[in-house]
C-alpha cells in the first residue's frame, strides 16, 4: 500500500512539473504572439534588392538575411513572412506596425537606439571605398568635395558626410558601380561584403576596392525591433544565439559572402 501511495505521489509531482513546464512555454508563446503583426508569423521587412543580403534569384527571394530570417523564425516556432520594401520606407514601416522586425544590413547607431531596439549583432560589416582604377582617391580623407554615392539614410551615407564628400543618393549597388564607370561619380562607399559578392558574378574591370577599416570601424549589423516588442526581441535573440552556437550563422556567411564575417 505504501509503495502505491509513494508511486502516486511521484506521478502527481511529475504531472505538476510537466504542467508547469507547458504553462511557461505557452505563456512565452502567448507573449510573443500578442506582439506579432500576424499570429504564428514573424513578419520581416527587407529590401529584397541588395545582394547578397536579400535579393531575387529566378524570381525567388533569397540571400543571407532571408535564410537567416527563416532559421530564426523556425527556432522561435514561427513561420517567416517577408515583406520587400524600399529602403526609405523600411524603418518607418517598422514604427507604424507593418513589420515585427527589419533585417536589412541594419547598423547599430545611437540615433536608431533612441527609438528602436537591436538584436544581438549577427555580422560585422567593414566599409569599402570603390573608385575607378586610375583614381587618385586613396582613402576616405580624399573624398572631400567629390561626388560619392551612397543610399539615403544609410550608414554609408553617414560616412560620406563625415568625410565631407558630396553625397549622391543611390541605394542600388550595381547601378552605383555603373555610374562610376560612366564618370558620373567619383566613387561609392558601401560594404566590403557587397563588393565581394558582386565580384563573384560580375566584371569589376575599371574599378578597385579600397579597404578603409583603418579609418572607419566595422559596423555591427543587427535586426531592428520596436521598443514595445520586448517578447519578440527576447525570443529572437535566444533563437539567434542557438544558431550562432551551432555554426548555422557562420555557414550562411561563408555561403553568401565567401568568408566568415561574423567576427
Amino acid at each position: 500500500m505504501k509503495f502505491w501511495k509513494k508511486a502516486l505521489l511521484t506521478i502527481a509531482a511529475l504531472t505538476v512539473g510537466t504542467s508547469a513546464g507547458i504553462t511557461s512555454v505557452s505563456a512565452a508563446s502567448s507573449a510573443v504572439n500578442s506582439e506579432l503583426v500576424h499570429k504564428g508569423e514573424l513578419t520581416i521587412g527587407l529590401e529584397g534588392t541588395y545582394s547578397p543580403y536579400s535579393y531575387r534569384k529566378n524570381n525567388k527571394l533569397t540571400g543571407f538575411e532571408v535564410d537567416l530570417g527563416k532559421a530564426v523564425a523556425k527556432k522561435m516556432g514561427l513561420k517567416a513572412n517577408f515583406v520587400p520594401t524600399k529602403w526609405d520606407s523600411l524603418i518607418a514601416g517598422l514604427g507604424s506596425g507593418k513589420f515585427d522586425v527589419v533585417m536589412n544590413n541594419i547598423t547599430q547607431t545611437p540615433e536608431r537606439a533612441k527609438q528602436y531596439n537591436f538584436s544581438t549583432p549577427y555580422i560585422k560589416s567593414r566599409f569599402a571605398l570603390i573608385v575607378p582604377t586610375d583614381s587618385n582617391i586613396k582613402s576616405l580623407k580624399d573624398i572631400k568635395g567629390k561626388k560619392i554615392i551612397a543610399g539615403t539614410g544609410t550608414n554609408n551615407a553617414n560616412v560620406v558626410k563625415k568625410y565631407k564628400g558630396n553625397l549622391t543618393p543611390n541605394g542600388d549597388f550595381a547601378s552605383s558601380l555603373d555610374m562610376i564607370k560612366q564618370g558620373r561619380a567619383a566613387g561609392t562607399v558601401n560594404s566590403r561584403e557587397a563588393w565581394y559578392a558582386y565580384s563573384k558574378k560580375n566584371s569589376t574591370k575599371g574599378l578597385k576596392m579600397i579597404d578603409v577599416s583603418s579609418e572607419q570601424d566595422p559596423a555591427k549589423i543587427s535586426a531592428l525591433f520596436n521598443k514595445k516588442d520586448t517578447a519578440i526581441q527576447s525570443s529572437y535573440n535566444k533563437a539567434l544565439k542557438e544558431l550562432q552556437q551551432d555554426g548555422t550563422v557562420k555557414k550562411l556567411s561563408e555561403k553568401y559572402f565567401g568568408a566568415d564575417i561574423t567576427e
